[in-house]
């Protein structure tokens, strides 16, 4: 009897190569353990409020009144509800055709898509058009469409940083394209090398791939940097001379935790060059409410913004738009609240300030005691948490250890972080899920445990790391760059 349609061996191969670490073995081991009564700390992914962040006050407010609107007809509301809050509220739902249950124009609401424009023309200097701005299910979905947009066969790569959010290597596999990785150097605190970019499209040119765009992430995921005014320079005289589209993935924009470098867009950056590159270069920039004090991964909100891209292309992407007839039009409330808080004067503006910035001071130092925790270990390295929501170090497993995994047969940071796992419920991600060199090892952490809780995790994860380096390390050595 042939198999039937959905039987493993019938289904779509591309689906079976896509990987996505995240949420891999190591999560559904700690999954396991958790039903098991086993208390876990899932520091896999960048899930704020999941970790104990407390929502931001104003925004919830906003989105409770429209998702309530009966409320406002209450002569009380006043006394639940600031004004402000009220006067926002009435703005949205009239933004809509029916209230939030009802359909959004397959590009966002363009009340929202005008707050987004406005945004960018405050934080660039440079205006942007709403027309090409579009409102989408968290930035994953706006990448996941621009990607599906760009390739074409096999043939087709994309160049993309490694270590790199596994987002861009699961949906290029699931494209059936192919990643062309370009690796950041981890002793120059995961900098990104011009030289290193040239060889890896020509190494991919020389195998027949055309090399059609680049990836960044700034600040990086799982590495953590800032890209500094200077090498977004770089990269972006870079894809003018290969003649590549620039995908900007920008949602950690608000997650600065250093004063030395400040984040700086893509966009901007592509407007001061000035012409032919300003008018040449293909850039897609993405945001989300998912990250910075925000942390509303739940709501899924995002957006993408199209520059220098022709009108026959944004046709065709507004096409594919149309195919799901509405992007999530409560999340497009939160994005136009995050894009256009409260202003000075305004009643919510004391309480929301105070919020903000206790989150994303706490957060600072959360990066500090992190980086701090990990360099105190034995074999290991950390470079310093500039940006994003995670640390990124480097375990230097001795040859025994290695020797272990493989005799488990598990690659040997997927082996360590499971014995981290079991001994102290903290749940990570193995480096290689990532991307790493050869024979270098790492694992990804979030910074978003609870500041009370950070010491006694890196006690916990120093007790472990110790303890394994013990029964593993001889006069060998150890692994390292």
């Amino acid at each position: 009897m042939p198999p039937k349609p959905l039987d493993y061996e019938s289904i779509n191969e591309n689906v079976k190569k896509s990987q996505y670490a995240v949420r891999g073995e190591l999560y559904l081991r700690a999954s396991e353990l958790q039903k098991e009564g086993k208390k876990i700390i899932f520091t896999n992914v960048g899930n704020p409020h999941a970790l104990g962040q407390k929502p931001l006050t104003f925004p919830r407010q906003v989105v409770a009144l429209c998702q309530a609107p009966f409320l406002l007809d209450d002569p009380n509301v006043g006394l639940l509800f600031p004004a402000d809050a009220i006067a926002r509220a009435k703005h949205y739902l009239s933004l809509t055709s029916g209230g939030l249950g009802a359909y959004s124009d397959s590009r966002g609401l363009p009340g929202v898509r005008k707050e987004v424009a406005e945004f960018i023309l405050k934080r660039d200097g440079y205006p942007s058009d709403p027309e090409l701005i579009y409102l989408t299910d968290g930035a994953s979905k706006g990448v996941m469409q621009i990607l599906n947009t760009i390739i074409r066969n096999q043939d087709d790569g994309i160049l993309v940083p490694v270590p790199q959010y596994p987002l861009y290597s699961a949906t290029i596999a699931l494209l059936g394209g192919t990643l062309v990785p370009y690796y950041l150097e981890e002793t120059a605190n995961w900098g990104l090398d011009v030289n290193e970019l040239r060889q890896s499209v020509a190494q991919a040119r020389f195998k027949g791939i055309t090399v059609k765009a680049m990836v960044i992430i700034n600040p990086g995921n799982p590495t953590g940097q800032c890209l500094s005014e200077a090498n977004l320079r770089e990269i972006l005289r870079f894809c003018y001379e290969e003649n590549l589209a620039l995908l900007g993935d920008e949602v950690y924009q608000q997650n600065i935790y250093q004063d030395e470098r400040p984040f700086i867009s893509s966009r901007k950056v592509l407007m001061d060059l000035g012409p032919p590159i300003t008018k040449e270069v293909q850039l897609i920039s993405f945001h989300s409410v998912s990250k910075g004090y925000y942390g509303e991964c739940g709501q899924r909100g995002g957006y993408f913004e199209m520059t220098n891209i022709p009108p026959e292309t944004v046709d065709e992407i507004y096409k594919v738009a149309s195919i799901s007839l509405s992007p999530n039009v409560p999340a497009q409330v939160f994005m136009g609240v995050m894009l256009n808080p409260p202003k000075p004067g305004d009643i919510s503006y004391d309480q929301f300030v105070r919020e903000s910035t206790g989150i994303l001071e706490s957060l600072r130092k959360r990066a500090r005691i992190m980086t701090d925790g990990f360099n105190s270990c034995r074999n290991v390295v950390c470079n310093f948490t500039e940006g994003a929501m995670y640390s990124f170090p480097q375990i230097r497993l001795p040859p025994r250890a290695i020797e272990a995994a493989k005799q488990a047969g598990k690659v040997p940071d997927v082996f360590y972080c499971l014995k981290l796992l079991e001994a102290t419920g903290i749940s990570t991600v193995p480096g290689s899920g990532f991307g790493q060199k050869e024979g270098v090892f790492h694992l990804r952490t979030t910074i978003l445990p609870a500041e009370e809780e950070m010491p006694t995790i890196m006690d916990s994860f120093k007790k472990f790391n110790d303890e394994f380096m013990e029964q593993y390390e001889d006069n060998r050595g150890y692994s390292r760059l």
